[in-house]
């Protein structure tokens, strides 16, 4: 069992050097996946069709005591705000987890820096009366992403 093992490591190991120095295995032809050179470019994809967004954290904030009235409406402004966000372009994807933990949701931002997203998480009602705060974070993940607020709109039945 032990010459097995080692075999297997040994094989293992000359067919994964064998492969390193072939960089074209590791890239993907054009016609075996229809690459869109245009469509990459306009997403800002890099060569493995991914890009760096700042992703929040939702996090239940420090003034979560409001009457249910005022909580509702709080609620309605920060939905609006999220539209008018992915409206904009600068939200690709929100949504709440469904538990009732302290982390209450996320947001994808489509900027460059964590300065940035900070500044549209300040627009959001509920952060600016505290009843959320952000944590914030560069994440790398598909360029496709980007796409994901038009093919909303082509199945939601109801808007929010």
């Amino acid at each position: 069992m032990k010459t097995f093992f080692y075999f297997l490591l040994l094989s293992t190991s000359l067919f994964s050097c064998t492969n390193s120095g072939n960089t074209n295995s590791k890239e993907i032809s054009s016609e075996s996946n229809k690459f869109d050179a245009e469509l990459a470019k306009k997403l800002n994809a890099d060569n493995y069709g991914m890009k760096t967004y700042v992703m929040a954290f939702l996090k239940r904030g420090p003034n979560r005591s409001q009457d249910s009235i005022t909580a509702a409406n709080l609620q309605r402004s920060h939905l609006e705000n999220i539209t008018k966000l992915a409206n904009a372009g600068k939200l690709v994807l929100a949504g709440p987890f469904l538990d009732t933990g302290d982390l209450r949701g996320i947001y994808i931002f489509d900027v460059a820096t964590i300065e940035e997203a900070k500044k549209l998480t300040e627009t959001d009602p509920a952060i600016q009366q505290g009843s959320l705060v952000m944590e914030l974070k560069l994440w790398y993940g598909s360029a496709a992403l980007l796409q994901i607020n038009e093919i909303h709109k082509k199945i939601a039945k109801i808007e929010i």
